[in-house]
């Protein structure tokens, strides 16, 4: 069977999203046959001009005559639009794929999760953490899951950008907290947290979060409106965050993010310190693995997870040929459709979004509270 996708949102996501269906019967030809049906937005002439870019047959202004149409829905609008169509759709038993985080607020994401439970296990719904198909990603998981590294002692996750370094950046939904939720946490913060929770998050290794405490911190109070010349809007998000973290089994971690990170595009990288080695990973660097074994003590060795037998790699280039971004959406979307069309389960699920979302709850619970969290 072909299956017909409506996607809500045609902008950096949207784009993202649908190359990635372009691309899954040239490289992945197991995958189910996909239709890109309906692409869902409010300017009916942006999306119009979207469509004819991304290879969709029709447009609509209204998802509510989409989502039971459709044989999943795609939620890749901003935060605040996530929960209501989200839900909607999972009602109609219509299988969801949505962008991260869950929602802008918890009380959201718990509906979120709710609505997909009900729904069933054979109505895949799953959340957009498209940095667990990073091939490199999963060699670490193996890793780990095999015991190389012994006992998890540190986890360390950083994402820095610069984008609003500038003060005279224009506002945008990202910049409010009603549009968005939250800045840094919940934009980058949520990949990192999700991130950890995968990699380490099993009772035999540091398991789930215990305890934290957390920093937020905005630098630039308001910022000019694009094309309203002299007028401004305040800023209502953290531009940056910092958490301390205590695991279940003994584990300390630290996380930051920051959207005002001079100098630094989209640096994203995870450390993992255990009592028989460490690993590091750079998604500026997505191709490598950098492994430490307890017996090599003269510095790390670096692996290049290209090779035809790692995680995905089979399905593009020969060895040494690196992927990039965009390849872990086709991963992502490889793996949500096979779902859809098996009525299997979707990993990471919304009820994966919404423990993270716990975790950027409790981190700004702890900055305003200025106390350590439990996460119960």
């Amino acid at each position: 069977m072909t299956l017909e996708i409506g996607v809500l949102g045609y902008r950096f996501m949207g784009k993202a999203h649908a190359n990635a269906m372009a691309r899954l019967p040239m490289f992945f030809p197991e995958a189910p046959d996909v239709e890109r049906s309906v692409l869902v937005g409010r300017d009916e002439d942006a999306l119009e001009d979207a469509a004819d870019r991304l290879g969709f047959d029709e447009i609509s202004t209204d998802w509510t005559g989409v989502i039971d149409e459709v044989d999943a829905f795609y939620n890749l609008g901003p935060n605040h639009v996530h929960a209501e169509p989200s839900i909607a759709a999972l009602e109609a038993g219509t299988p969801v794929f949505c962008e991260k985080p869950l929602a802008p607020t918890l009380e959201d994401a718990r509906s979120m999760a709710d609505a997909a439970r009900e729904a069933g296990d054979d109505v895949p719904a799953g959340c957009a953490f498209n940095y667990r198909f990073v091939p490199a990603i999963q060699y670490a998981k193996r890793l780990l899951e095999e015991g190389e590294l012994g006992e998890i002692r540190h986890v360390r996750g950083r994402y820095l950008q610069d984008w609003l370094v500038d003060p005279e950046a224009p506002w945008s939904w990202r910049n409010d907290e009603e549009l968005a939720g939250s800045g840094a946490l919940g934009d980058l913060g949520a990949h990192t947290v999700d991130l950890l929770r995968f990699l380490v998050g099993d009772d035999d290794l540091a398991g789930d979060i215990d305890r934290l405490s957390g920093h937020l911190r905005t630098f630039v109070d308001e910022r000019p409106v694009e094309g309203e010349d002299g007028e401004t809007r305040s800023v209502t998000v953290d531009d940056a965050y910092s958490a301390q973290l205590e695991f279940e089994n003994g584990a300390m971690g630290t996380l930051e993010a920051s959207r005002v990170a001079t100098g630094h595009k989209n640096d994203h990288v995870i450390e993992i310190h255990g009592s028989e080695g460490s690993l590091k990973f750079s998604l500026e660097r997505l191709n490598e693995l950098e492994l430490l074994r307890r017996d090599e003590n003269r510095g790390y060795e670096t692996i290049l997870v290209t090779d035809e037998d790692d995680p995905y790699v089979d399905h593009w280039w020969p060895p040494g040929h690196v992927l990039g971004w965009e390849h872990t959406f086709v991963h992502e979307n490889y793996e949500f459709l096979s779902a859809v069309e098996s009525g299997g389960e979707f990993e990471p699920s919304f009820d994966t979004g919404l423990e993270a979302q716990r975790v950027l709850a409790a981190i700004e619970e702890s900055d305003e509270r200025g106390e350590w969290i439990g996460l119960e």
